[in-house]
């Protein structure tokens, strides 16, 4: 089932809204779902969906996101689950359970895949101001200060200035390649993230419920050694979003 995100989305009479699929067996979520909707679960060829009835419309608002995470919080306290994105919702119940007839094989699988693990997301952005170091390090940019400091203006201190800020970012995102190698290890698999110039690292990793503690401390030990040029943050942990690959379906929107 498609992870399908939506800002807006009318329900109809019948529709359902989606947090997740699990093994049949779970405890329905006590936690109140979208809405404050009661939350219920599909049983269906060994899977379980977990299900609400749909509001008229959903939008993205603080409380229904904390009560999505909320419903599936509870449900991966007790075992794997496939995680759906804020507001995918299906026609009616009859469409989710031929979904869960039909996909019933490789969502399966999807579970077996992220059983006793969680999501842990890294993220690594440039530290301001890195310079002292790097001039002392760098030849071209020590003769580019020195020249500056003999013949200041405002064109030479802006060829400085860029220079200074390819090279932070430069060093930035070594340190982000040596802290990605660092933790890899740790985790069964890692999903890479969108970078930009300032966010110079942003990965997933798939982490061992009985590893999260010594992923969590080495995240630790790398922002003290790469500390004065790369700002990490660590997230978790969070639904497996990162490493579900769920089969599409028109029941979802």
């Amino acid at each position: 089932m498609t992870a399908t995100a939506a800002l807006t989305t009318a329900g109809t009479l019948g529709t359902l809204y989606v947090y997740g699929i699990a093994p049949a067996g779970v405890r329905p979520p006590r936690t109140p779902g979208v809405a404050g909707a009661t939350v219920r679960l599909l049983t269906e060829g060994g899977l379980c969906a977990a299900v609400s009835d749909a509001p008229a419309s959903v939008r993205a608002r603080r409380r229904d996101l904390m009560a999505h995470q909320a419903v599936l919080g509870e449900l991966a306290g007790q075992g794997p689950v496939l995680p759906m994105r804020f507001a995918v919702l299906t026609p009616d119940a009859e469409a989710l359970c031929d979904q869960l007839r039909a996909g019933g094989a490789h969502l399966a699988a999807q579970l077996d895949g992220v059983r006793g693990c969680v999501e842990m997301n890294v993220k690594g952005s440039v530290v301001p101001g890195y310079f002292a170091d790097l001039v002392h390090r760098d030849d071209t940019l020590r003769e580019l200060a020195r020249r500056t400091r003999r013949h200041p203006g405002y064109e030479a201190n802006v060829r400085l200035g860029e220079a200074l800020a390819k090279g932070v970012a430069r060093e930035a995102r070594g340190a982000a390649r040596e802290v990605l190698a660092r933790l890899a290890p740790l985790a069964v698999r890692t999903a890479p993230g969108p970078v930009d110039d300032e966010q110079v690292l942003s990965t997933s990793f798939l982490v061992r419920h009985a590893d999260e503690q010594r992923f969590r401390q080495a995240v630790a030990t790398q922002a003290r050694d790469f500390g004065d040029r790369l700002a990490l943050s660590v997230t978790g942990p969070l639904p497996c979003y990162s490493f579900v690959d769920a089969p599409s379906t028109p029941a979802g929107r």
